[in-house]
């Protein structure tokens, strides 16, 4: 690991991260010093099935990454999870409890897809009970359910307004989008305006990241060479938005036990983390 550690700046009062979904085989105590090497305030971290943690693990595991993380003075910004109900299978309780006497504030849910050869309005009505019941426990518990976007033929919330539709019943303090502007303008085009403003008013946590086209396909690639339009950041800016902020490289591949693929991700992300910041503060 490189020593030196990245000034941390804050240009509009948020608190930063970034997904460790490609850092996955390091361990916690070196996560957290790339965190802090990078200048971040904290991580996204995958705590599901095949993530930094298994569910099953999670109450003699997480506490061990908290630890880690508090050491270099950073948080667990964002619990990924596998959750999307209230079962046992998901171990939904065990794993919230935990992170939330953790003080873990929000986490991010699994996603749901669409049969479409079904009619799609009773497949959402459908979701509304889930969500209720586990909105329900999450208030009990003191943690925040989030809600991504994703682009995609059969995704949940890939046009937002769908998701938006049963999200608007609840206050935002109780479920919210982690808004994920690469899905958006994958979906969206040049409409994201429309559908970040919609969401507005739900947004628990801000995504970062871009693309390119290879033909019908959307592509990962370093922020700033792609699609995403940083006027996003600029009415983030505008309309005072003071959530987290989460940053990801998933287009970053590679054995992360290889120091020149360690050092890639670390020099990614503080190139990337410039051009957030520089878009944020135009």
């Amino acid at each position: 690991m490189i020593n030196h550690r990245a000034e941390a700046v804050e240009p509009i009062g948020n608190t930063f991260c970034f997904f460790t979904k490609h850092l996955q085989g390091l361990g916690f105590d070196d996560i957290a010093s790339f965190a802090a090497e990078v200048g971040m305030n904290g991580i996204e971290a995958p705590i599901r099935p095949k993530g930094h943690i298994e569910p099953e693990a999670v109450e003699d595991e997480l506490p061990k990454l908290i630890e880690a993380l508090k050491k270099q003075g950073l948080e667990l910004t964002i619990m990924t999870s596998g959750i999307t109900e209230v079962n046992a299978e998901q171990r939904t309780e065990a794993v919230l409890s935990t992170a939330a006497k953790l003080g873990v504030k929000r986490f991010r849910m699994s996603y749901f897809k669409y049969d479409l050869k079904q009619p799609i309005w009773p497949q959402l009505e459908a979701l509304k009970p889930k969500i209720k019941d586990l909105v329900q426990l999450c208030t009990e518990l003191g943690i925040q359910p989030l809600f991504q976007n994703h682009s995609g033929k059969d995704y949940v919330a890939a046009p937002v307004w769908d998701m938006y539709s049963i999200m608007r019943e609840y206050p935002a303090e109780q479920f919210s989008f982690a808004y994920d502007i690469y899905h958006s303008t994958v979906e969206g085009g040049s409409s994201w305006p429309l559908e970040a403003s919609l969401v507005a008013d739900h947004v628990g946590a801000v995504y970062f990241k871009d693309f390119k086209w290879n033909g019908r396909k959307a592509e990962g690639c370093p922020l700033g060479e792609g699609q995403v339009n940083p006027d996003f950041a600029k009415s983030l800016t505008q309309r005072g938005y003071k959530g987290p902020i989460s940053l990801h490289l998933e287009y970053l591949k590679g054995d992360i036990k290889d120091p020149a693929f360690l050092k890639e991700c670390r020099d990614a992300h503080v190139r990337e983390f410039a051009v957030l910041k520089q878009w944020l503060s135009a």
